[in-house]
């Protein structure tokens, strides 16, 4: 019977990597689709809670809510909904949300009591979905945000992170990052289509940086992965993926850009042969994005607005070994 259960249980990886390829295979680079939500917020979250959905989670919510056509970014499951009176619309499909639950077990080895942590799932439903329940989302703020704070919270991202590299605006037509200077080099902002391109393209820069080793060290300085190597795949995966997140955070949306067959089946073939890549991949870009706003864990967890203020100090990094591990999963 046991080994019957354990034929029989999901493979979360699996499905959320199948997820990514079938838009892949479609033609359709999913973190490259707008993922801001009414009311001025790129992050999706819970309404009960109040806190931002996190990691591989901002990617699946936020695809989801652009293809239904969804308006509101607060998100519930089927219990919170009765709790807060409300009732989900029959017929209506759930959301797959991914989370780490930390389980103590003894190691073998030292036989010292420690800590694993184990891929969970549970479903949630869009407040588009749900009767009952009104959305704190407006369409007023959207509107605001869209017409001048974009470009402002893009700028304050980009200032919070004060020890990032040198910028470079060189003109030419090639954004790069350059690990041996530390430096990234920007064509001219006005020699962009438009601004949300400039800052989307900027953020996957600057989340390059975040590799060096003297912030995140995925040994893009130390352990140059050659081009078209999946590791070289994995880094550009984690710089698109926390770009999004930026971008996000800023109340842009990533700019929707055409990709050849060549490139899209690139992604194909490197997903397919990981199905642990897309979420270990998100953890990684959230701790990127999580790097440049100067956030901890708790700090990203709480935010309400999924912005970062204007005037407020630079956030410490995380000091204890706790919060280490949950930025390492991505927890969310």
């Amino acid at each position: 019977m046991a080994k019957r259960n354990q034929k029989n249980k999901r493979d979360i990886y699996q499905e959320v990597t199948d997820k990514i390829i079938g838009y892949l295979e479609q033609g359709t680079v999913p973190w490259r689709k707008p993922i801001k939500g009414v009311g001025g917020s790129g992050f999706p979250r819970n309404l009960q809670s109040g806190k931002n959905y996190r990691g591989i989670n901002v990617l699946l919510l936020g695809v989801r809510a652009f293809e239904s056509g969804f308006g509101s970014s607060y998100w519930l499951t089927f219990k919170q909904t009765k709790e807060l009176g409300g009732q989900v619309r029959k017929g209506e499909r759930g959301s797959l949300v991914t989370f780490w639950k930390l389980y103590a077990t003894t190691d073998r080895a030292s036989g010292d009591e420690i800590e694993v942590p184990v891929l969970k799932h549970y479903t949630v439903f869009n407040l588009g979905q749900i009767d009952g329940i009104e959305s704190p989302d407006t369409m007023s703020d959207a509107a605001e945000t869209e017409a001048f704070e974009p470009l402002r919270h893009a700028e304050a991202i980009v200032a919070r992170y004060t020890d990032g590299p040198s910028l470079h605006h060189d003109g030419g037509h090639r954004a790069f990052y350059r690990p041996r200077t530390d430096s990234v080099h920007m064509p001219r902002p006005e020699d962009f289509n438009d601004r949300e391109t400039y800052y989307g393209t900027l953020f996957h820069e600057l989340s390059h940086s975040t590799a060096h080793s003297s912030r995140l060290d995925r040994g893009i300085d130390t352990e140059p992965a050659p081009f078209g190597s999946p590791d070289y795949s994995r880094e550009e995966l984690i710089a698109e993926l926390s770009a999004s997140f930026l971008c996000a955070a800023a109340g842009i949306s990533p700019p929707t850009i055409e990709q050849s067959a060549a490139y899209l089946q690139s992604w194909i073939t490197v997903l397919k042969g990981d199905a642990r890549l897309i979420v270990n991949a998100a953890g990684a870009a959230q701790k990127s994005a999580d790097r440049i706003l100067g956030q901890t864990f708790e700090d990203a967890a709480k935010s309400k607005t999924g912005q970062p203020e204007i005037d407020s100090s630079k956030s410490e990094p995380a000091k204890s070994q706790q919060d280490h591990n949950l930025l390492q999963l991505g927890l969310f």
